[in-house]
């Protein structure tokens, strides 16, 4: 039986601190840099660290999540009562916009790779993994009802990879959030209720991830995970990308499995209660606070990333709680960032002259009665603010320096893309 359940402030007041867990463009892997050596000591993750640092920097943020915890009480308790805030499908499926930070090559990670890592998160949550069927008989794994999808729109409706990458001077991070912040290093968050943020960048202190809690500030709001953690990344025993999958389980209100405390409580029936974290591949059962054998294959504990393969109903329950109406994360319900934009071509005439030397006209805007958006990218896909457009059909591109470029031109509905030369 799990301990009676406390209110949030107190339960998570009392945790036992933890360690902290742990311009090149798109890559491919046919040019992918020599990779570095990455040594980890064990899974460690500072998400409950950064929660307490915000509770002790602003008394406000327990109250928001203790209100959190209390709804997601009553939704367990009686789910049927809770409306969805839409009446779309059960499955919620979440843009997700990758931050790249990197300041060697080697951790600039491939396109390739954030896919692999997308497609890991979909498994998991989905009970899709091939490993789920190592679950013991005493437990059931259960499939969650949480999807993601590289974000295919910004935030200003342009369309977008879902990737953002970002050199930088910062040889590693720590859990203080600079990596979150383009003027600390970083990458600054895209809108907390319409994306998850999802940074992949060195971290120091053998720190392999962490992750901001529902009801915290939208500047910060996301997750962090050591860039060699992902599928095919050289952070050794975890570079199956299932720091992710824990870390995006706390970003969806999951607890530690062992409650962060001495036979601990997670907030979840459905789980055993377990005296301690479990590092490596424990054999089952290993039996602790008598209960049956602890779960450590659940994503929400420490084992290595080939030893950790479920979750439970429980924990399912707790990630839907976000969604109905008035849930932390129900804005997520109606993002349009997974939804692609219609491009459709369009002919040299669009443009004149072309070559430009000063100013380039855009017919179709200048001949349009609605409002058009214009912009002007370089070849890597850099957007060029040394282009101005003047909102008539006018771009003055005289301080572009001489050579190609793509101009983006949209009226809301439809996008067009134009190569010119600047001369």
């Amino acid at each position: 039986m799990k301990q009676i359940y406390l209110s949030a402030l107190a339960l998570l007041g009392s945790a036992t601190s933890l360690l902290a867990q742990q311009n090149p463009q798109n890559r491919t892997d046919a040019t992918r840099a020599p990779q570095e050596a990455v040594t980890i000591n064990g899974r460690a993750c500072a998400t409950m660290e950064v929660f307490e640092s915000q509770v002790a920097a602003d008394p406000q943020r327990a109250q928001r999540m203790e209100a959190i915890e209390a709804m997601t009480k009553r939704y367990m308790a009686q789910p049927t009562m809770f409306k969805r805030a839409t009446t779309t499908a059960t499955v919620v499926t979440i843009p997700v916009v990758v931050h790249v930070v990197y300041n060697t090559a080697a951790q600039n990670v491939t396109d390739a790779q954030v896919a692999a890592q997308i497609k890991v998160l979909n498994d998991d949550f989905a009970k899709a993994n091939a490993d789920a069927s190592q679950t013991p008989s005493i437990f059931t794994a259960s499939a969650t009802n949480v999807r993601f999808v590289l974000a295919q729109r910004d935030p200003n409706g342009a369309a977008t990879t879902g990737i953002v990458r970002r050199q930088t001077k910062t040889r590693s991070f720590s859990s203080n959030d600079f990596v979150k912040y383009t003027s600390k290093g970083g990458s600054d968050a895209w809108p907390a209720g319409s994306y998850l943020n999802l940074w992949l960048c060195n971290l120091g202190q053998s720190l392999l991830g962490y992750a901001q809690f529902p009801g915290g500030p939208a500047a910060t709001d996301g997750v962090v995970c050591l860039y060699s953690s992902v599928p095919n990344g050289t952070a050794t025993n975890y570079n199956l990308g299932r720091t992710a999958t824990h870390e995006v389980g706390h970003w969806l209100n999951l607890r530690h499995i062992w409650g962060d405390a001495t036979c601990g409580n997670d907030l979840v029936a459905d789980t055993p209660t377990q005296q301690t974290s479990n590092g490596g591949c424990p054999q089952f059962p290993h039996v602790t606070c008598s209960n049956q054998g602890d779960m450590s294959m659940n994503y929400m504990d420490y084992t290595y990333d080939r030893c950790m393969y479920m979750f439970t109903a429980g924990q399912s329950s707790r990630m839907d709680a976000l969604f109905v109406s008035g849930g932390a994360r129900a804005s997520l319900l109606t993002s349009t960032g997974a939804t692609a934009l219609r491009t459709v071509a369009t002919t040299a005439a669009t443009l004149y002259p072309n070559p430009a030397t000063d100013v380039l006209n855009v017919e179709a805007a200048a001949k349009a009665s609605g409002a058009y958006s214009v912009s002007v990218y370089d070849l890597r896909g850099h957007q060029m603010t040394e282009a101005r457009y003047n909102g008539a059909g006018q771009v003055n591109v005289a301080a572009l320096p001489k050579g190609l470029y793509y101009i983006r031109v949209s009226n809301g509905g439809e996008v067009t893309h134009q190569r010119f030369e600047k001369e």
